[in-house]
């Protein structure tokens, strides 16, 4: 810092220590004043930022007597520091007024200003500042809601009055401390900060270049495409600094390739075809970005965590059972086609079903069963789909005339019966929700093979289901592994509760870092660009219109 500068702050700093009483009133009858207008308008300005938190900004000096409240010049310091490195967390510092809070505190003590206004008004932005922070730490920038319909994660802060909360921070002995409690502190979101530092990193020093168009390149290839290849995995750490030069499509290059393919949910054959070569050409500066989405994403969830929950990580085709933050049990799912995309929300699982019926629901009817009825009449009979009426009873759907049936008018219910072919499999685990989404066994195993896996109609298809019902069910008197198999081989439909609710987490992530390595997802449903669009959008509070 410049000697200019540190003498500035320091006389600024004497100025803040020792306000005379009249001064101190003086600033004090600013803060009303502004603080009248800042209540009831609808936009409002103090010098050349946007107050945003109006409300309790004005509670807060009112419950003061419009005292000012950044009366230690550390603090100050502390806050602004906090501010200037909130870019670590994927934010802007500029929604927290970094810039002004950088005028204001060198301006402090400068001849030609008002001293008291500027003390004033730079006491208000700090409570702004620190709001805005506070509340984007907690919540997030982005209202979940606006990306998501089917958002119902809960939002609410021990009751926590803001006010209180205001002067809990300005009342810690090391606000900056205060803050950082704030900061998720699990390893999904410490390890991808970590991340976002490596990336931001590697774009000051270049990033990589782009792998040229071609044709499919694979091992026993030689020239400048493979050289191209060869420093951009090298680049991303994907294969070793020391073969950034060569132009052999070798076993090392193979591997490598492997590697990025894995880490990037692409299919891994060591061949880099068209999907391999459009990941590899996906410039750092997009990499940081997408990282930056998914620490937001994070901050929807990770502060109303229980100690135990299933975790479904949409994008990544997989499913989690933790406790106490640790994995003990994780497959492979199958999710919804981007038409009929899987939501993200939380629900409660209350209990699970063997040998479930499943009752077509009216997409599904309208779009699939009902045309293939009307080109196949014995389409319901081999798939063990029966017809019911509205009383309950069965109805021969031979002496239905398909003809005349439409989905709006359809005075019937389908219900395939238990059984392998069944479409829920042998059994499904329920967690009421409004969306009709549940986990469930099924018949299409083979598809648990591919990469991508989005092919049911919203539901989420687990691998292996006989295993998760065992460890859910591991604390229910009588329920073990052979008593699941001799109630699914009999047949017949049963209902087990579980102990207690057991939270699910529908969570859509597309990037994460595991064990030092970074996984970048296929944004399947393309949710990422509408993210990061508004978390580069000016703040706003999430109940704004």
């Amino acid at each position: 810092m410049p000697i200019k500068s540190r003498v500035i702050i320091l006389l600024g700093a004497l100025v803040l220590i020792a306000v005379p009483a009249s001064a101190q009133k003086m600033a004090s009858d600013v803060i009303r004043a502004e603080v009248e207008q800042i209540r009831y308008a609808k936009e409002y300005g103090v010098g050349p930022v946007q107050i945003t938190g109006r409300e309790l900004i004005a509670d807060f000096y009112v419950q003061r007597q419009f005292a000012p409240a950044w009366e230690r010049p550390a603090q100050i310091d502390a806050l602004i520091e906090t501010i200037r490195g909130i870019e670590a967390d994927g934010l802007s510092p500029e929604d927290y007024h970094l810039a002004a809070l950088e005028a204001y505190r060198d301006e402090v003590g400068m001849a030609g200003v008002d001293p008291e206004r500027r003390r004033a008004e730079f006491d208000l932005i700090l409570t702004d500042s620190l709001i805005r922070l506070c509340y984007n730490l907690i919540f997030g920038k982005v209202d979940p809601a606006t990306q998501h319909a089917s958002w119902n994660y809960n939002r609410d802060v021990d009751d926590l009055d803001p006010v209180s909360f205001l002067r809990q921070a300005l009342d810690a002995e090391d606000i900056a401390r205060f803050i950082q409690a704030l900061i998720p502190e699990y390893a999904v979101y410490t390890d991808l900060k970590a991340a976002l530092d490596d990336y931001r990193r590697l774009a000051a020093t270049g990033g990589w270049a782009r792998v040229p168009e071609g044709e499919t390149l694979e091992k026993g290839m030689q020239g400048e495409r493979v050289a191209a290849l060869c420093r951009r995995l090298a680049a991303s750490g994907d294969l070793e600094k020391s073969r950034a030069a060569t132009d052999r499509f070798d076993d090392a290059v193979e591997a490598a390739v492997k590697r990025f393919q894995k880490r990037h949910y692409i299919a891994v054959d060591g061949a880099v075809g068209p999907g391999t070569l459009e990941a590899l050409n996906v410039g750092v500066q997009a990499r940081i970005d997408q990282v930056r989405v998914n620490l937001e994403r994070l901050r929807w969830v990770l502060h109303d965590i229980p100690p135990r929950f299933l975790f479904v990580d949409i994008a990544g085709y997989r499913v989690y059972a933790i406790k106490a933050m640790e994995e003990v049990w994780e497959a492979k799912v199958q999710i919804g086609r981007p038409y009929r995309q899987t939501p993200s929300f939380r629900a409660d699982m209350k209990y699970i079903v063997f040998n479930p019926t499943w009752t077509i629901p009216p997409g599904i009817l309208a779009k699939n069963v009902l045309p293939a009825v009307k080109k196949d009449p014995g389409y319901l009979q081999s798939r063990n789909i029966s017809v019911i009426d509205r009383n309950g009873r069965p109805v021969d759907p031979r002496k239905i005339d398909w003809a005349t049936i439409t989905p709006r008018r359809f005075p019937y219910m389908l219900r395939q019966e238990p059984g392998p072919s069944n479409a829920l499999g042998q059994v499904k685990f329920i967690f009421p929700n409004s969306h009709f989404v549940f986990l469930h066994d099924t018949p299409s195993k083979n598809l648990f093979r591919r990469t991508d896996r989005a092919f049911s109609s919203g539901c989420i298809r687990v691998e292996r289901p006989f295993e998760l019902a065992a460890l859910l069910l591991q604390d229910v008197p009588g329920w073990d592994r052979s008593k699941i198999e001799a109630v699914v081989a009999a047949g017949r439909s049963e209902t087990v509760f579980l102990p207690g609710p057991l939270p699910v987490l529908m969570v859509y992530l597309t990037a994460e870092r595991i064990d030092g390595q970074m996984l970048f997802k296929n944004d399947i449903y393309n949710r990422d660009p509408p993210l990061l669009e508004a978390l580069d959008s000016p703040f706003r509070y999430h109940d704004e219109s």
